[in-house]
């Protein structure tokens, strides 16, 4: 049987834990006296004989059923603010044997009932607020589709008649809106897509109100005021898409005019914008209703954790305090309080009518459900594992007997057109891997990742997928360089089978973009669109797993230069006349390799750059100093390994721009990413709430970091591992790198889940299409 101590951790909100009751402190109170009184005899004696008189009471016919309960008495008291609303405190009416510490235990148990009572109370009217809105946003949208219909029908045309999208014209009212409704409306995100059906956003901090008056005219050009069906409305259209954006950056340019001419004006409130806005409200009405699901599982968890606790206090003592406490709580404001689920009955009635057509289709988007992890998976993820292994070993050996990785002139050819595919689908699936490792290990320690990442609960892979996804594209990729090798050795001519390595990179490539509903196509078209955003980083606006996914690639560099290689090997046709420096003598293929180099940290100090116009918070702007450090380096890395003659002038810009990097990189890591290195912490040079229970693995893991953040030290030292081709050994180091990145990719969610928790966030606060302006505004 399950304790409930285990059963309360695995079931309570991570980002509430909190706001929970401490079980185990209460707990640790209770073995305090529990110890004590196993040291007296007198006292074990009389408990007993009080346990077994109270027994007897419970089945007399005269005795009256709360005789006995005049242990404790619980005072209701109104606080000191109104908002805090009932306080509880618990008087000791009997003398206990050790009344120090039950007065202890009894005054944490009234400090988490009044914790439990404070949270519940302030969430309860953070969700009843944000209904009310969603309420009146409902309203809005329903006018203005009505008004859109009766439009469309005294036009007389109807969506079949023209492929033209018919709008509604609105009086623009011209008026700026104010800082706080701008800070509001920047918390918009991405737009819903008809698969998520959620608004991608971030909550914002209070530094955006301090943005310069320039800047929120352009953040704010969705915003303008209109006059619709006798209301005067503003509808936000957040700057989310390079469309948006480049209209945005249009209508500050104009400005001047627009604003002369501003009051005979019209704007159109087209079917697209409704569109937009129904998807806005359908997600918020979503996150809405998990968000009063999650309280309700306070309600319970809480409830039954007090019972749990009582029921061992009694047990222990001998008293039966559970009637009295127990009716207490029963009776308080987190217990007795119905808002939540009149209001979660609403929102289910009112997505069920505007959004689905049936309440089952309405609840899969409400309620849905989790996929069912299939015995299957873990079946062929042990098969492929044994077929990569023994193919893996084969490879190998052959490798071995033919030389093919020594420094040979005769295996030139095959290291320069062959080596560089097994290298990248090396580089790629080590780092899926290592994914797979780090949702294992975020699901063990209760991070919450998909809330982080925004993934779908219906779509999001688990680390069983991405095992099976690696060890069946490594299976392949070895087993196809196996039959590769095996040819050669056989002696069929290179150019014969030089096409056996780019058929396996295209077939990977269709396979990714392969329209069919087969090989996790959500994910599959989630990971493009994710791609997409990273290249326009500028133009799209920068959510977790945007940047979160730019920063793979920064440890991808040696993996894009290979696929930048084969991508030139191969459309040149190359491969058929064996002429593999015929990239390497390119001019335009040197300059390519710089750009590859220093890409992956340009979309990522673009991404930075962003946020920063978004947010206005400095710290991305000394982000983005980071990943222009790094560009840095990395130039002058390519620099020195094309330069034939080695020149010092060279090996210094590569050793004092990639010493300042590492360094600018190590404080970021430690300080910024991971939150370590706190002077005032309560755990020496960690920070003050640790996810994980061994302070050690903390210590190691930064020594471990620092050591890896200097394998750029190869480029210069241009150490030998014997015979080994210099190709095999970057491979390693950079092997090390994608580890390294492995590493830091757990610590990285760690440190923004603490950040979630710390603020109670658990919901995603998706903004609203509609904002009310007054006359007077």
């Amino acid at each position: 049987m399950v304790k409930f101590s285990k059963q309360f951790e695995g079931q309570l909100v991570p980002e509430w834990k909190e706001a929970f009751v401490d079980y185990w402190q209460l707990k640790k109170d209770i073995k305090k006296f529990h110890f004590l009184n196993n040291n007296n005899t007198n006292t074990k004696l009389n408990s007993s004989k009080h346990h077994f008189l109270s027994t007897l009471k419970k089945f007399s016919p005269f005795s009256h059923p709360h005789r006995d309960h005049g242990a404790i008495q619980v005072h209701k008291k109104l606080a000191s603010s109104a908002s805090k609303g009932d306080m509880y405190e618990t008087e000791l009416l009997e003398q206990f044997q050790d009344s120090d510490a039950v007065k202890e235990f009894f005054a944490c148990l009234d400090q988490q009932l009044n914790k439990v009572n404070q949270f519940y109370k302030n969430k309860e009217k953070e969700f009843m607020e944000r209904g009310d809105s969603l309420k009146k946003q409902m309203d809005i949208l329903i006018d203005l589709k009505t008004a859109f219909n009766q439009q469309r029908c005294t036009k007389g045309t109807s969506p079949q008649d023209s492929k033209e999208d018919a709008s509604i014209s609105c009086t623009i009212s011209c008026e700026e809106e104010s800082v706080k409704d701008r800070a509001e409306e920047e918390q918009a995100g991405q737009d819903i897509s008809i698969e998520d059906d959620l608004e991608r956003s971030e909550e914002l901090g209070k530094s955006m109100r301090m943005k310069t008056d320039q800047e929120s005219k352009l953040r704010t050009l969705s915003g303008r005021a209109f006059n619709c069906q006798g209301k005067n409305l503003r509808i936000n259209i957040p700057l989310t898409t390079p469309s948006r954006t480049f209209s945005a950056i249009s209508y500050l340019l104009r400005e001047d005019k627009v604003n002369q001419s501003a009051k005979g004006s019209k704007l159109n409130i087209n079917k697209t914008k409704l569109h937009h806005a129904e998807k806005m409200i359908k997600g918020a009405l979503i996150e809405l209703y998990k968000g009063l699901g999650y309280l309700k599982t306070y309600r319970n968890l809480n409830m039954l954790a007090f019972m749990k606790i009582l029921k061992k206090f009694d047990k222990v003592t001998g008293k039966q305090v559970l009637p009295i406490y127990l009716k207490v709580v029963e009776s308080s404001y987190f217990n007795s309080s119905d808002k939540v689920m009149n209001l979660a009955d609403e929102v289910e009635e009112l997505f069920i009518k505007h959004f689905a057509e049936d309440k089952r289709k309405g609840m899969k988007y409400l309620k849905p459900q989790q996929r069912k992890e299939s015995h299957s998976v873990t079946f062929f993820i042990g098969l492929f594992s044994g077929c990569f292994i023994a193919l893996l070993a084969g490879y190998a050996i052959m490798a071995h007997i033919t030389g093919m990785y020594r420094r040979q002139p005769d295996n030139a050819v095959y290291m320069e057109t062959v080596y560089p595919v097994l290298s990248m689908f090396s580089l790629m699936f080590l780092h899926l891997f290592l994914y797979g490792c780090n949702i294992f290990l975020w699901r063990k320690t209760r991070i919450n990742y998909s809330f982080i990442f925004e993934l779908s609960p219906t779509k999001e892979l688990k680390y069983r997928d991405v095992f099976l996804i690696c060890t069946s594209s490594m299976t392949a990729v070895v087993g196809v360089m196996f039959i590769h090798l095996t040819l050669l050795t056989k002696g069929h001519p290179y150019s014969q089978v030089q096409a056996i390595p780019g058929l396996l990179l295209l077939m990977f490539l269709l396979l990714l973009m392969c329209p069919f509903n087969i090989c996790y196509r959500p994910t599959r078209y989630h990971f493009l669109r994710i791609i997409r955003n990273i290249i326009l980083s500028p133009l799209y606006k920068v959510v977790m797993v945007d940047f979160f996914m730019a920063d793979q690639l920064c440890s991808q560099v040696p993996m894009l230069r290979n696929l930048e290689y084969v991508a030139c090997y191969y459309i040149t046709g190359s491969f058929k006349t064996q002429d593999y420096n015929y990239c390497m003598r390119a001019g335009h293929y040197r300059d390519l390799a710089y750009a590859v180099s220093f890409l992956p940290y340009y979309w990522r100090a673009m991404q930075c750059a962003r946020r920063w116009f978004d947010e206005g918070e400095k710290s991305h702007l000394v982000n983005l100093g980071k990943y222009v450090s790094a560009m840095l380096a990395a130039g002058a890395k390519v620099a020195y390994e094309k330069e034939k003659s080695q020149s010092v002038g060279w090996l210094c810009a590569v050793v004092v721009m990639s010493s300042a990097a590492t360094v600018y990189q190590l404080y970021w890591d430690f300080v910024k990413d991971w939150g370590l290195l706190q002077m005032n912490s309560k755990n020496p040079w960690l920070r003050n709430d640790l996810v994980l229970r061994r302070k050690f693995i903390y210590y190691f893991s930064m020594g471990l970091n620092l050591i890896l953040r200097l394998a750029w030290l190869q480029t210069v030292i241009h150490s030998e591992f014997g015979n080994v081709d210099s190709r095999v050994t970057g491979l390693f180091l950079a092997s090390l790198e994608v580890i390294r990145r492995g590493q830091w990719n757990f610590y990285r969610l760690e440190n923004e889940h603490l950040n979630n928790a710390g603020k109670f966030r658990a919901v995603k606060t998706v903004p609203l299409p509609f904002h009310e302006v007054d006359e007077e505004d």
